[in-house]
């Protein structure tokens, strides 16, 4: 039983390994520069060894999303812990772009490149939907009568929206406050 569990220690690390080197030098270099190739050389091990963990590279980059969304919804709710009301909505709109801002090739992973992940489905994983979770925290305390999960929706398309603009240099870097501010006072009404 000890070398069973040694090896599936063993096995996690070989996983840990391989995501936090894709993670890393996706944030160097970008995704274009992540083969699993590339990934072999950097962390000493050979392709079929990245392949028995993830079947396509594709299946690596939505493993890296994953950890992405997981820290983007640690990220959320630490905002929203210390908020109320319209408020909320405000602290977890900057964090929300704060944290994409922060974290560019991991935010691609999670939004840009093709994944396998689904919102709204019944197999959406959990890092999914607890960042969504967020969201809609933040926008029920404004809600009324209208409903939060479409506040929520266009609060996150608004601040993905505005992050893909921002980084794409077609919108003015010293007014990025103030969108968040206004998307969040638009919500608020």
């Amino acid at each position: 039983m000890a070398s069973t569990d040694r090896r599936q220690r063993e096995r996690t690390a070989q996983r840990d390994l391989i995501v936090a080197s894709a993670r890393a030098l996706a944030a160097q270099e970008g995704w274009d520069t992540v083969t699993t190739r590339r990934l072999a050389t950097e962390i000493e091990y050979s392709q079929p060894v990245i392949y028995k963990h993830f079947a396509s590279l594709d299946a690596l980059v939505e493993a890296v999303a994953l950890e992405g969304f997981a820290e983007l919804a640690a990220a959320l709710h630490q905002a929203r812990a210390g908020a109320a009301g319209a408020g909320a909505v405000a602290v977890v709109a900057h964090a929300y772009v704060d944290w994409a801002v922060a974290n560019p090739s991991l935010y691609d992973a999670m939004f840009i490149r093709a994944t396998g992940l689904h919102f709204g489905a019944e197999e959406t994983p959990p890092e999914l939907t607890d960042g969504y979770a967020e969201l809609r925290a933040a926008t029920t305390a404004i809600a009324g009568d209208r409903d939060p999960d479409v506040l929520a929706e266009v609060l996150w398309a608004a601040l993905h929206g505005l992050v893909l603009l921002d980084r794409g240099g077609r919108l003015r870097p010293a007014h990025r406050r103030a969108r968040v501010e206004a998307v969040a006072a638009l919500l608020a009404g």
